[in-house]
């Protein structure tokens, strides 16, 4: 029943949002080319889907963060295990790594342009900035919290070596892995968006089609493509780590909560 009560409240309130926006773009205080309507939006997203332009810019988008995310994941639980562990890389590297954190990502595209050139690899570079330090860190502070006591008892059980980094220490750090994972994926997302956004020239993303409606002054398009960079975001939320998060929460003991 509360979930029934919960669903409905967000219906009602997304329902009342669309129609307050369409009352605005009816009223005429901005043109079309500045405030779309919804109506608009949509058979913009009707007949983006129907020729195939919005399928190529999901797709296109889609594997480039796969793929940047994969190398920033990898490499990022690799690193921030390393830090958590060897106390000569966290007083060195950590600090770096720390330090480059507060650099907005799409700070690197520069760098990466001159690097790679106005290349896909260009893209993959400034996504893979954009999510390993966010999962570096987290993977370190989750190993830095492993309780003493594990690693005492796996000592003493026998653990040593590979064994101790596989059945103790990433298992307890695992809730805060999962968090870093979040984060770069959020991180990653945006900092493909930006870097497509100002190399709309490689291919044709999400990215490419935002800069594009925007040159034409099509906000129908414009919207139409922040509508689906914010859905392909809930739904990843949703699908993928909203589970993984409840089944740690589950397996640590905190499913009630």
């Amino acid at each position: 029943m509360l979930d029934q009560k919960n669903i409905a409240r967000k219906i009602i309130f997304f329902v009342a949002l669309i129609a307050a926006w369409q009352l605005l773009a009816a009223s005429g205080i901005a043109p079309e080319y500045i405030f779309p309507s919804p109506v608009g939006v949509a058979q913009t997203l009707a007949r983006g889907f129907a020729n195939g332009t919005f399928l190529i810019g999901v797709a296109t988008s889609l594997q480039r963060l796969l793929v940047g995310f994969a190398i920033s994941a990898g490499a990022g639980v690799l690193l921030g295990l390393a830090l958590g562990r060897i106390k000569l890389l966290d007083e060195t590297v950590g600090a770096l790594v720390l330090g480059l954190q507060a650099l907005p990502s799409i700070c690197w595209l520069p760098l990466a342009v001159l690097w790679f050139g106005l290349s896909e690899s260009a893209i993959l570079f400034v996504v893979v900035m954009g999510a390993l330090l966010s999962i570096t860190l987290a993977t370190e502070a989750g190993i830095k919290n492993t309780p003493p006591l594990y690693l005492r008892a796996a000592r003493n059980l026998g653990a040593r070596g590979w064994k101790l980094y596989a059945l103790v220490i990433l298992p307890a750090a695992l809730p805060a892995i999962i968090t870093g994972m979040k984060l770069g994926w959020s991180f990653a997302w945006r900092s493909l968006m930006a870097a497509e956004l100002l190399s709309a020239s490689l291919s044709w993303g999400l990215g490419h089609l935002l800069s594009f409606g925007r040159d034409l002054n099509d906000m129908n398009q414009v919207v139409a493509v922040m509508l689906l960079i914010i859905a392909i975001g809930l739904v990843v939320d949703r699908a993928l780590f909203a589970p993984l998060e409840a089944r740690v929460r589950e397996r640590w003991g905190l499913g009630a909560q």
